[in-house]
Order: C-alpha cells, then sequence, then structure tokens
C-alpha cells in the first residue's frame, strides 16, 4: 500500500485564463482590483510597481540588508532595467527606498545583473566603505539595440559614497570590455582575503569566466569553467560553507536551464573547491537549489553573525519560458514576486554534500496567528476547519474550491515528491509545466512537509530542506478551502499547523524633489535673493542627476530662504543631501535645511564647509499623518555662506 499525500491550491480556471490573457504586454494600462480580488502577495517580496525581475545580491551597510533588483518603470511599454533598491534587517519585512541606479543615466542605457560590494580599503579609489557595483551594461548600443536589448554586453562600474542609496556611473567606458562575445554579463564579486584581491565570476553562454582585479578597475582572466548541458548560464554565484561535519568547501551556483535534461530551469549549483583561479567540482553533475518551476536569477549572501556557517538565498518567482503572463499586472498594476527568504546550510549526506534550505527563521517573528489541528487520521480526503490565502502550513494540505476540482497537489508518492498545479491557473500557456519531482527515499515511513502559501506562490520544503518545490499558481481569490488527502491507503497527521503573517506588502518611497527640472517644483517659492532661482547645474561629489539646489545664486552675500510646498508625513524617514557652509540654524547667518511642523522646525541640518554632499536621514515617527514643510534657509553672506541640496526622499 502506498499513500498518495497531497495539498492543493484552487482556482477558478476560466478566470484565470482571462487574467492569462489581459496580463501579456500591450497598450492597456493596468485595472485597478478590488481588495478582494488583489493577486499581491501577503508576505512575499513584491515590487511596487510595474516590473522586477533578478535579484541582486544584498550587502550589510549600517544594521540593514540593502537589497537591489532589476526594475522597469516603463514596463509594459519598453523594455530596460534600473537598480531599485529595498532594505530589511531581518529579511522578511522590506522597505522600499526607490530606484538607486537609474537607467539612461549614461550612454549605456540600462543596467543588468551585477553585484555590489563594500570596498573597506577604498581600493577603487571611491573612498573607503563606498558601496561599488559591477554591472552589465550595453556598450554604447545603438537606437535600435536599445529596444531590443541587444547591445554588445560588456561590465560597467557604479559608486555610491551616501551607503548605497544613490549610484553613479564611473563614466561610459566598460572596465571588463567585450572582445566580441555574444554572452557576457552577470558579474558576481567577492574579497579574495587570502591573495588580497576581488574575484569575478561572470556568464559567458555555457561557460563561467573567472577573473581578478586589485582595485575593482583592472581585470584579467584566470579561467574557465564548462558545461555544455545547461543551455545558457546565468548569474553566477560562489561562496564557501562549513558543513554540519564541520569541513568547509566552495559552493558554484547559476541559474541554469536543466530541461533538455530532466532537470529544472533553477539555480544549479556544485560543492568544490576553490583555489583563487579556478573551480574544481566534487561532480560535474549539478545539484538544485529549488526543484520547482519558478526559482530563477537566485542570489544568495552571507549572514553577517556566522558567514561561514549559513547564508541567506532569495529566487525571483517566474521563468523566462512565460515571464509575461500573470494576472498582477492587470489586477494590481505590478509583475514581479521573490520566493520567501531561505537559510542554507551544507550538509554530509550519503551520497555527499549538499545544501539544506528553510525559510529564514525571522519569518516566525510576523506570525500573527498559530492554529494548532493535532493530529488528524485521513483515508481519502478530510477537510480541515480553516480558510485562507496567505498562509504556512506544516502537513501535506489542499487548497480547493467549493466542488473540489480546483487544486495544486504537493506531497508525496513512493520515490519523489511532487508539486502540481494542472488544475489551477497554471502561468504557462503551452501548458507542458505543470508538475516537478524530486527524488524521495520510499523506505522512509515519515516525513516533514513545510509549504508556504501566499495569494500566487507556493513554496514546499522536504524534511530537512534538501529538496525544495517553488512555482507560481493563480488561484480565484475567493477559493480558500484546506483539505488533507491520501490515495492508495491512510496515514496520520501529526502537528498539524497553520500559521497566518502580516501583510508585510511596502509602501512605495516618494521622491519629494530631485531639483531635475528648470524649477524647485510645483508649489515651491523663495524669498530675498533667492526669488526667482531654480536648480543650479552641478557635478558634486555625491550628486544624483545633472542638478542641485544651491543658494549661492551667483555670489555667498545671496540670502533668503526656498520653501517646499506642504506635503503629508506618511513614511517613517526622510533622506536627503546636504553641502556646503556649516552655519547651523539658531545662529546668526545660518544655512541650513529645516523640517517644518505647523511652521516650526523639528529637524534641522547644515553643512560642513565642504562641497561634498553627505547623507542626512530624519526619522519622522512622532509626526505620522501630519502636514510639513521643507525650508532652505540662508542668511549668511561670508565664506560658505551657502547651502546645496539634493535628492529629498521619504521612506520607510
Amino acid at each position: 500500500m502506498t499513500s498518495r499525500l497531497r495539498f492543493s491550491l484552487t482556482a477558478l480556471l476560466a478566470l484565470a485564463l482571462t487574467a492569462l490573457g489581459v496580463a501579456a504586454p500591450g497598450p492597456a494600462a493596468p485595472q485597478a482590483a478590488r481588495a478582494a480580488d488583489s493577486y499581491r502577495d501577503v508576505y512575499h517580496f513584491t515590487v511596487p510597481d510595474h516590473w522586477k525581475n533578478d535579484p541582486q545580491r544584498p550587502v550589510y551597510v549600517d544594521g540593514a540588508f540593502h537589497y537591489y533588483y532589476l526594475y522597469n518603470a516603463d514596463y509594459d511599454q519598453a523594455v530596460g532595467t534600473a537598480w531599485r533598491l529595498a532594505t530589511t534587517t531581518d529579511n522578511v519585512a522590506f522597505h522600499d527606498q526607490g530606484v538607486a541606479a537609474p537607467k539612461k543615466t549614461n550612454a549605456n542605457y540600462d543596467l543588468w545583473s551585477g553585484s555590489a560590494v563594500v570596498d573597506t580599503d577604498n581600493t577603487a579609489g571611491f573612498g573607503a566603505g563606498a558601496i561599488v557595483i559591477l554591472t552589465t551594461q550595453m556598450d554604447h548600443p545603438t537606437p535600435t539595440q536599445i529596444v531590443d536589448a541587444s547591445g554588445p554586453q560588456a561590465q560597467f562600474l557604479w559608486y555610491s559614497t551616501d551607503g548605497g542609496r544613490n549610484f553613479r556611473p564611473y563614466g561610459d567606458t566598460p572596465v571588463m570590455a567585450n572582445g566580441g562575445r555574444k554572452d557576457f554579463r552577470d558579474p558576481k564579486v567577492l574579497w579574495d582575503a587570502p591573495r588580497n584581491r576581488w574575484v569575478a565570476l561572470l556568464a559567458e553562454g555555457d561557460r563561467i569566466g573567472f577573473y581578478t582585479s586589485p582595485d575593482l578597475k583592472s581585470w584579467s582572466w584566470t579561467s574557465s569553467y564548462v558545461d555544455n548541458t545547461l543551455g545558457t548560464l546565468e548569474c553566477p554565484d560562489l561562496f564557501q560553507l562549513t558543513a554540519d561535519d564541520g569541513t568547509t568547501h566552495w559552493v558554484m551556483g547559476a541559474s541554469a536551464n536543466g530541461y533538455l535534461t530532466g532537470a529544472p530551469n533553477t539555480y544549479a549549483y556544485w560543492t568544490g573547491t576553490f583555489d583563487g583561479t579556478a573551480f574544481t567540482p566534487d561532480t560535474a553533475t549539478p545539484q538544485w537549489l529549488d526543484r520547482g518551476l519558478d526559482w530563477y536569477g537566485g542570489v544568495t549572501w552571507e549572514d553577517p553573525t556566522a558567514p561561514l556557517d549559513r547564508r541567506y538565498a532569495i529566487g525571483w518567482m517566474n521563468n523566462w519560458s512565460y515571464p509575461f503572463t500573470t494576472p498582477t499586472w492587470a489586477s494590481d498594476g505590478f509583475n514581479g514576486t521573490d520566493s520567501i527568504t531561505r537559510q542554507i546550510t551544507l550538509k554530509h549526506y550519503g551520497d555527499g554534500y549538499a545544501l539544506a534550505s528553510r525559510p529564514v527563521p525571522a519569518l516566525d517573528n510576523h506570525a500573527t496567528s498559530v492554529t494548532s489541528l493535532g493530529t488528524i487520521q485521513v483515508n481519502g480526503q478530510v477537510p480541515l476547519d480553516y480558510h485562507g490565502t496567505a498562509y504556512q502550513l506544516e502537513a501535506d494540505v489542499s487548497r480547493v474550491s467549493a466542488d473540489g476540482t480546483r487544486h495544486v497537489d504537493a506531497g508525496i508518492n513512493h520515490d519523489y515528491s511532487y508539486l502540481n498545479r494542472r488544475q489551477t491557473g497554471n502561468p504557462d500557456p503551452s501548458g507542458r509545466r505543470e508538475e516537478t519531482h524530486a527524488p524521495y527515499d520510499p523506505a522512509k515511513t515519515q516525513a516533514h512537509l513545510r509549504i508556504l502559501v501566499d495569494r500566487t506562490t507556493v513554496e514546499y520544503f522536504l524534511d530537512d530542506g534538501r529538496y525544495v518545490h517553488s512555482s507560481l499558481a493563480f488561484p480565484d481569490p475567493n477559493d480558500s478551502g484546506v483539505n488533507l488527502f491520501t490515495s492508495g491507503g491512510s496515514a496520520t497527521f501529526a502537528n498539524v499547523t497553520v500559521t497566518e503573517f502580516a501583510n508585510l506588502a511596502q509602501r512605495p518611497a516618494r521622491t519629494l524633489a530631485d531639483f531635475e527640472g528648470s524649477t524647485y517644483g510645483t508649489g515651491w517659492t523663495a524669498t530675498g535673493s533667492l526669488n526667482d532661482t531654480g536648480p543650479t547645474p552641478a557635478s558634486l561629489p555625491g550628486q544624483v542627476g545633472a542638478a542641485v539646489l544651491d543658494t549661492y545664486a551667483g555670489t555667498d552675500s545671496a540670502t533668503g530662504a526656498i520653501t517646499s510646498p506642504a506635503f503629508t508625513v506618511d513614511r517613517n524617514t526622510l533622506h536627503l543631501l546636504v553641502a556646503g557652509g556649516h552655519h547651523p540654524l539658531g545662529q546668526p547667518g545660518a544655512t541650513a535645511v529645516s523640517l517644518l511642523v505647523d511652521g516650526v522646525p523639528v529637524r534641522t541640518a547644515t553643512g560642513d564647509d565642504t562641497g561634498t554632499l553627505k547623507p542626512v536621514t530624519w526619522d519622522l515617527g512622532q509626526w505620522q499623518g501630519r502636514s510639513a514643510q521643507l525650508q532652505i534657509l540662508d542668511d549668511a553672506t561670508g565664506s560658505w555662506g551657502h547651502l546645496m541640496l539634493d535628492q529629498v526622499t521619504l521612506s520607510d
């Protein structure tokens, strides 16, 4: 007797097909959905608007992880991605900070995948602690190449001196030129401490190239790792982990297409050794961090408290076989959802070393309810006394429609685990990508299943997480039932629990002023010598864009005030860049920028007698919901008698 354990998600098939039809790119604008019909995930990361695809490896800065990702504000009318930033302290709740590295900034148009590093020792010359990006762009593409993203791929540097919030390009010239290659992209950079140099991995079609550099600017090729069984390799990765037996190993990863060999189209990885110039795998056959259909462009990053013991990982929950079919665009005005952040460790199994995954432990801190359903004997189908659309269930479960015909199945069948979305909103129009399998020991009599269900995603962790299935599914929002199911015999479901989580959707950042137009902005006013002034073209260290607000107005003797229109304090922090004279508010001849609430300054900053724009962050927690204004005051007429301001942004 074999027990077939099943869990299911529901979706009304007719409605799902309609949604797929309107989600593909086209001229129609997205229509707002009723709240009950939203397809925005509750506790998974979703882009605030428009489009996201590849995650970029986060960096740890000032107590927070800076997570960048590819973002297209012009979706669905044009291609071209920027790097957008979200910050998090626990890798579960993310806070949008807006675009950090904008496209159309230099002659190379948009930015593709790459990696950010903290240049602690100032090897690149942008300053100790600068955040430096090595990213793929097209090398001076023609207008035709911009339209279809077909320009020659090369690697370029961008840098930030304000903690990774805003980046500027290091010119238009590549630091790693193409040399005639079709595929030459997705650099992954790490610091090789024993050899005191940087190492970069590049995706080059059927191979991963290894390069080294002393300064992030000059690079030398050292070796290539070739695999011609996995299609075009993308988004390489390289890191060290100490296994549970105490031995330390290198792991190389890449997003790869294993369909031709019956393998997944997700994140392939190899364990092995790295000598600073080349990677040698333990075996040429890769393992897979996820066995599902939608975990692509994955990145991993270290836990700063235990960098060799564990890492974090996140993947884009979509697939380039059907990237535009999600109904989220029509219902909610976005297309882009990530997996939950995982904690990954290295374990020694009977057949070698492998990565094991589990949802990051901090997810538990966002639980709003935990329902224990105890032990349930099942022989056939048993409905649970629970309904929901976003939850975690530690069992084999189902979420079914009233007639039971719509479901996504997950469970174990003899010698394999599986996830099947055939009977629900399958985003693959071809209908081919329906079920995924992973090996399972048929001799085992017990299994622990941990299944994360959100409005459009299913992530199924089996036992210790060596095997995980992550796939998109688009159930009807009204389908919320949960069933346990066995086939061919009975089973005991012990310690069945359902956990719900807080809604972690980000509030989008709001740029109050970037000073890139011909005026300071609609509703801004100026007095004294500053009347009739506007943004000043400049090229200051730390500047964002081509212009700033500068009260110099042709002379240090210019005085007056520039005041913003009123705005509602609806985010937790205000970020701005400030330079110029050090003349604090409250002293004669002040040069200061202040936040006014009821006309009274409640936050203020001044310059440091330099022209270098430096970041200022104000906590606005106590004024939530209040009306406020920004005021720049210049009462100084002597040396450094002016103030410069740039990039004023509200965010959480």
